[in-house]
């Protein structure tokens, strides 16, 4: 019997996109994740045998020679993603690929709309993770959840995405794949947020402590529709990156925002944001540096060198220049 490798990013939207298929088909996996900017995982599954791989939230483009791999070795792969994928889809019979890089979607919609809305719960809370406030807020209506429900997804699914940020999973409160297996039980996150589980109050009281740090740092950059602050070397900074990313832009919602994080004397990683308005952009912004990748709303760098900094300042200047 073939292995079955679950490759996922390890943010709410891959975490909730996996929990929704492994709800609907049950089958026991061998887990492959890490932090959220840690996306070439698919080389991480073995060559040796062919193997069912479901790959989520993770960039093609980074993982297309892994792939390939995968599929010389007689693998099926199934993935499921909003990135940039790069230049066309493998052409094999054994990878069946549901890709849309539209700004408005994410993997775990992607994955809803695949099982017609089976654990929209689940959706609706990768959505609100994703910054994708409106989408989540029509669904959550359309559902007919309650003003009440509908705040705690929100919460919920900021937390999760919170979780994943950090340079390695040593920065986290809890390792994707261990938090996968707490989560994958409920049919409805509702039920967990209900639980007041340990997890959960870990998680959302760490999520409040270190987004009030972040909220106090003053801007390096308010000009021009450009916002961008600079968060030391401190596990907290690294936490809070992306949440802290999603507020500011959240608050500025014709500005473009990243969120500089030092990771050693000599370079930065980054977040960015589209402006909410004008959600493109941010994909081509960070694929000017080698280590940057990401989707048009939301993009990262994983190393940007400070010798790089006005460069990076100009380029985003340049990107949504009013």
């Amino acid at each position: 019997m073939r292995p079955q490798y679950d490759v996922f990013n390890g943010d709410a939207d891959g975490l909730c996109a996996l929990i929704q298929l492994r709800l609907a088909e049950p089958v026991e996996s061998i887990l492959i994740t890490g932090v959220k900017r840690d996306i070439a995982l698919v080389q991480q599954v073995p060559t040796d045998q062919p193997s069912t791989v479901t790959v989520l939230d993770i960039s093609l483009d980074k993982n297309r020679d892994a792939v390939d791999a995968q599929l010389a070795a007689g693998s099926e792969v199934f993935y499921v993603d909003h990135h940039f994928a790069g230049e066309g889809l493998p052409q094999h019979d054994r990878f069946e690929g549901l890709i849309d890089t539209d700004a408005l979607t994410c993997t775990s919609l992607l994955v809803d709309r695949k099982l017609q809305g089976r654990f929209r719960n689940w959706a609706i809370t990768a959505a609100f993770g994703d910054n994708l406030i409106a989408v989540a807020k029509q669904l959550a209506e359309q559902a007919e959840l309650t003003a009440e429900q509908t705040s705690a997804l929100n919460i919920f699914g900021t937390c999760l995405n919170y979780n994943g940020y950090g340079a390695s999973v040593d920065d986290l409160h809890f390792h994707p794949a261990d938090l996968y297996r707490q989560l994958k039980i409920y049919d409805d996150p509702l039920d967990f947020i209900q639980s007041n589980s340990p997890t959960w109050l870990q998680l959302h009281q760490g999520y409040q402590t270190d987004l009030s740090l972040g909220l106090k740092t003053k801007a390096l950059v308010n000009q021009d529709g450009i916002y961008i602050v600079s968060l030391p070397n401190e596990k907290w900074s690294r936490r809070v990156s992306g949440v802290l990313g999603n507020d500011l832009a959240n608050a500025r919602p014709d500005s473009a925002c990243a969120v500089l994080t030092e990771i050693d004397a000599d370079h930065y990683m980054v977040s960015v944001r589209a402006p909410l308005n004008n959600r493109t952009g941010a994909d081509e912004l960070v694929r000017q540096f080698p280590t940057g990748g990401g989707r048009k709303a939301a993009a990262g760098i994983n190393r940007l060198p400070k010798l790089d900094l006005d460069r990076f300042i100009e380029a985003m200047a340049g990107q949504w220049r009013k």
